[in-house]
């Protein structure tokens, strides 16, 4: 991983987080502005370790911001917010048993 690849995840994982905020929301300010961007960028960089794991390549490109990097984002994103939902629903039930 270079400089060049961190910025592009940095771009594209905020784009993605406020993609993925609106579309579990429905709202037009998804999960709110820095959330948004703290779930794009922790899910950019999930969905680009797991397009390199499974070896996805789309053929699109390096360094520069293609629908490959947009896609691992996004997914990325998604993920992280689902785990988050989850992680949250435990902690609920938790706290109404005690």
């Amino acid at each position: 991983m270079n400089l060049g690849q961190i910025i592009v995840w940095i771009i594209v994982g905020g784009f993605a987080g406020t993609l993925a905020g609106r579309l579990v929301t429905w709202k037009k300010e998804g999960l709110g502005r820095w959330m948004n961007f703290l779930v794009g960028i922790v899910g950019a960089f999930i969905g680009g370790e797991v397009f390199k794991l499974f070896r996805i390549d789309f053929g699109l490109g390096d360094l520069k911001v293609t629908f490959e990097d947009l896609i691992a984002a996004f997914l990325g994103s998604l993920v992280v917010i689902f785990v988050w939902r989850i992680v949250a629903k435990i902690r609920s039930r938790k706290a109404e048993k005690e």
